[in-house]
């Protein structure tokens, strides 16, 4: 029987909790991951190297789906320090990722040749090959270029689009990246941040309409709390509106809801940059726009912060994929 393929979509931090556990199924796997990202290390580096993509989100997906020994892990994700001069702060895979794509001509062809030298289990693909910059247009008018001030502006976002950071020509999806959501048994988008992780990916054209197009279940992994100068006050219901919005009309199959609270004296905010408040729940209004909703105990709790425990969601992705494949 082959194997199901599923093809999750987001920013590295977010999607690097599924990877790591969907990466121990027997499924085969394609990661898509935005570009538009323009602050800390992958901002001051694609200021530095033209069409670059942002190396960040990137070099996190790299290590959740390798095998790589626990020490080559330190190594490539090792930071160095503030006072290193033009070096501070910047990872050393961020480094490795930049020059390989500047030796093999793009991001995308240094990430199918690091997959390879990482052992990776499954294929990782930038959304695009160049780098984009990440609008955001709130409800009062206003707009915000730059994912890296889009959190500082006061307001909520009535919604986002993505240009191309060099030149005047529409945002196109990378190679292969059509056809993977097109193939797929199932897509998963998420976790992560709304505005600044899953929809700059979703608002490339070409990858929007594979959205609408394709046979796949998409499932959606809803976020455990709210973020600041995002989704300030959102409930789940109002996640799935947002990207239901962006694509101008329903796609989403499945969503997945945390519903274990989360200990208020856990969240440390200045070190995760989140808002002290849980997503709310709005089964009504998520039941009105998606067939199937998912809510379990989600919640993992580690170094004071809430995140997704990896394999409690891909154990119900896997329920389903394996009755629909």
């Amino acid at each position: 029987m082959r194997k199901p393929k599923m093809t999750v979509i987001g920013g590295g931090t977010g999607i690097s909790v599924i990877l790591d556990s969907l990466r121990k199924k027997d499924v085969e796997i394609t990661a898509i991951v935005t570009v538009a990202d323009d602050g800390g290390s992958s901002g001051e580096l694609r200021k530095n190297i033209h069409q670059l993509t942002p190396p960040g989100d990137l070099r996190n997906v790299l290590v959740a789906m390798s095998d790589m020994p626990r020490f080559y892990e330190k190594v490539f994700q090792y930071r160095f320090a503030e006072d290193d001069g033009p070096l501070a702060g910047h990872p050393l895979g961020n480094l490795i990722i930049a020059g390989i794509s500047e030796m093999q001509g793009s991001t995308y062809n240094a990430m199918q040749l690091l997959t390879k030298f990482f052992h990776t289990t499954g294929k990782i693909y930038p959304s695009s090959d160049i780098p984009l910059t990440l609008h955001a247009v709130f409800t009062d008018g206003s707009e915000v270029a730059g994912e890296s001030e889009i959190a500082h502006h006061e307001g909520m976002i009535d919604y986002v689009y993505v240009t191309n950071t060099y030149n005047d020509e529409t945002p196109k999806a990378s190679r292969k990246v059509v056809d993977a959501i097109i193939e797929s048994d199932m897509v998963i988008l998420g976790p992560g941040s709304l505005f600044t992780s899953i929809l700059p990916n979703l608002v490339i054209e070409e990858i929007g309409q594979a959205l609408l197009d394709t046979k796949a279940e998409v499932a959606y992994v809803c976020n455990i709390m709210t973020q600041r100068g995002e989704t300030e006050y959102f409930t789940d219901s109002d996640h799935v509106s947002v990207l239901h919005k962006h694509l101008k009309k329903p796609f989403i199959g499945t969503v997945l809801v945390n519903i274990e609270k989360v200990p208020q004296e856990y969240m440390d905010t200045n070190r995760f940059d989140e808002y002290l408040v849980q997503v709310e729940h709005d089964f009504a209004g998520l039941k009105s726009q998606v067939p199937r909703v998912i809510s379990s105990n989600f919640l993992r709790l580690e170094n004071g912060g809430a995140f997704h425990d990896g394999g409690a969601v891909v154990d119900e992705l896997m329920q389903i994929v394996q009755v629909i494949k």
